[in-house]
């Protein structure tokens, strides 16, 4: 059975959602210490690290586990919207004009406050970030992201662009490096791009993990490729996600900047390279390889590996959703996610599907136009 644009969005934003929630109780430990705190492995929907999580640091005040949502899905969502109000490809401009007042403007349920709050009293420095750069400091859009620090931070909600391009990842990889330009910079930057490539090659009918992975390689640049590239070869190796902890965060080592301890990032942590890597885009890329495209496998591999576990399994999430569509994400995983969060997880999904038909009926008709002027002016005197 062929899967519409639909299945594939709602597999990709659902899913997405999902690993984020699984992963958020355990982000920030290893994978010893998951199995110590847990018993085992994580298979499922955990309760916080800690019982008293309103008071311990350094999670608190968030009430991280138990099926909630953590910034990534809240900026995902905040993404969704942007592309509603514009209805078209979008740029660092939207941005400033549409995302920033969604953050800082309207409040919403969050659910690891378990309060009604703006976004913007939730997500990290690094999202802060570009509210201050757009909103107070009127910084040129394309330029905002430079000075930030360099994370996952404009890579964790990219997955709507590369549903924006269903089928084109080259056309996702520019976009979303347009639009991060407000947000990061350097390799920050260029993760944000390969994702949402690579979310929208896992829409290209016939995708598999191994060719979502050569679209990876052939679109990143500097370390970002040579980390997906190390760890790509490191994970075929594996067949389960426990044999390939180890090596796959030996392989990715020499280009995160960040270091072995992740709640004490090194000195050279979060700084412009052309050498260094996030961590969480070849991890999942390489969970997806180890679970040849299978979304469970790639996301509990994904929050297995701690460190920033709930980022690496909401892209794991949202590229095995978009290669298998929604039936391969657990219905029970995702009713727990949605009733724990206080959150409707298909109506973005719905939407962007809609935009996304719309959009390409506008490419469409600009290609007519640009083929229709360029027959004229190449045609035969």
């Amino acid at each position: 059975m062929t899967l519409t644009l639909e299945d594939r969005t709602a597999g990709a934003l659902v899913g997405a959602a999902v690993g984020d929630a699984l992963g958020g109780p355990v982000e920030g430990w290893t994978p010893d210490q998951i199995v110590e705190r847990h018993g085992g492995r994580v298979h499922g929907v955990v309760g916080p690290w800690h019982a008293d999580w309103r008071t311990a640091r350094p999670i608190a005040p968030y009430h991280k586990g138990d099926g909630h949502v953590t910034d990534d899905t809240l900026m995902t969502h905040a993404l969704v919207r942007a592309y509603e109000a514009v209805r078209d490809h979008l740029d660092a401009y939207a941005v400033a004009e549409h995302l920033v007042p969604d953050l800082m403007g309207v409040p919403r349920w969050i659910p690891e406050l378990e309060a009604e709050a703006l976004p913007l009293q939730r997500v990290f420095l690094a999202e802060k970030w570009i509210v201050a750069r757009l909103h107070y400091g009127h910084v040129d859009p394309r330029e905002a992201g430079s000075g930030n620090i360099v994370n996952c931070g404009a890579a964790m909600y990219m997955a709507p662009v590369g549903i924006a391009n269903a089928g084109n990842p080259a056309g996702a990889y520019a976009e979303a490096l347009d639009v991060a330009g407000a947000h990061q910079s350097s390799y920050g930057r260029e993760a944000a791009g390969v994702f949402a490539a690579a979310v929208a090659a896992a829409c290209v009918p016939g995708a598999s993990a191994a060719s979502v992975v050569d679209t990876a390689l052939a679109l990143a640049k500097d370390g970002t490729r040579a980390a997906i590239a190390a760890v790509a070869e490191a994970a075929t190796a594996h067949r389960d996600f426990e044999s390939a902890l180890v090596p796959l965060r030996a392989a990715v080592a020499p280009y995160d900047s960040v270091g072995p301890d992740y709640r004490a990032p090194s000195l050279g942590a979060r700084r412009p390279s052309r050498l260094h890597s996030i961590e969480e885009l070849p991890i999942a890329l390489g969970m997806l390889l180890v679970a040849d495209g299978g979304y469970e496998a790639s996301v509990l591999g994904a929050v297995n590996y701690g460190r920033d576990c709930d980022s690496i399994a909401t892209m794991a999430g949202a590229i095995a959703g978009a290669l298998g569509g929604e039936a391969v994400v657990p219905e029970s995983w995702a009713k727990q996610v949605a009733e724990a969060s206080r959150l409707d997880l298909h109506a973005p999904a719905r939407s962007l599907a809609a935009v996304a038909r719309e959009i390409f009926a506008l490419d469409r008709a600009r290609r007519r136009a640009h083929e229709s002027a360029f027959a004229t002016l190449t045609a035969s005197r």
